[in-house]
């Protein structure tokens, strides 16, 4: 089971503007947890605590994993228990899917075989004829399953993912969320997904932290949101999805 995640006291200012302001957060071992909000409520950069990607910002505060301080972990170490999944896919596009697939093992020295290749491809829905083709040879949903295999394939602990759906058509995307529901479970991760759907975070995780202005301003389960139980802010979030599924309703009275 993937290990424990705790933020005391996450901060991260970018000059001026305070992305994430004080953040007391604890996500438990093998979890599915979705951070939901508006653009600019610091959702990504509370995910990219974790894996030290900010390091340009003021920073303030400690992330644990499974105990473990992060900020004294070298970061090589650090990111190769970790899993992240990019909106902008990131495919290195002189490389085959196979190559792709296989880079970050490649960085530690290790090979991958052509057949773990293969299995990587077909847990995340494609069939070995994708291992040959260029990434422009790939719709965005392919490209985006080369890059979930491409994050299992370091076999983390963790899985991050930073609105890795958002450019995709609502039903490849709809795919792609139950496959890494499936892998969550299969491979007993603890992953952070990040979105501004929702309707997404309802479907697909455990628990669902909502943030504003940098801070958490409901952390709540997707039925305790459904019944209207996550506050103002929450509850503005999930009267979106509300209102167009009784619009839809009624075109079919």
């Amino acid at each position: 089971m993937g290990p424990e995640i705790r933020f005391e006291n996450v901060t991260r200012r970018f000059g001026s503007v305070t992305a994430v302001d004080a953040v007391d957060l604890t996500i438990a071992p093998g979890s599915f947890v979705a951070l939901v909000g508006e653009s600019g409520s610091g959702k990504s950069t509370l995910l990219r605590a974790i894996n030290r990607l900010d390091e340009g910002a003021a920073r303030a505060g400690r992330v644990f994993i499974g105990g473990d301080d992060t900020g004294a972990a070298p970061l090589t170490a650090l990111r190769r228990r970790i899993g992240y999944v990019f909106q902008s896919i990131g495919l290195f596009p002189h490389m085959t899917a196979a190559a792709n697939v296989a880079v970050g093992r490649r960085a530690r020295g290790e090979d991958l075989s052509a057949a773990e290749i293969a299995a990587l491809l077909d847990q995340v829905g494609l069939s070995t004829d994708f291992a040959s083709r260029m990434p422009r040879e790939l719709s965005g949903g392919q490209a985006q399953r080369v890059g979930i295999a491409r994050a299992l394939a370091i076999e983390p602990e963790i899985l991050l993912l930073d609105e890795p759906f958002a450019a995709l058509d609502p039903v490849t995307r709809d795919a792609l969320g139950k496959t890494v529901r499936a892998l969550h479970e299969t491979r007993g991760l603890t992953s952070i997904l990040v979105t501004h759907d929702m309707a997404e975070a309802m479907l697909l995780a455990d628990r669902v932290i909502v943030l504003a202005a940098g801070g958490i301003v409901a952390d709540a389960t997707p039925a305790d949101l459904a019944s209207g139980r996550g506050g103002a802010v929450a509850e503005a979030l999930v009267a979106v999805p509300r209102e167009q599924a009784r619009r839809i309703a009624e075109l079919g009275e």
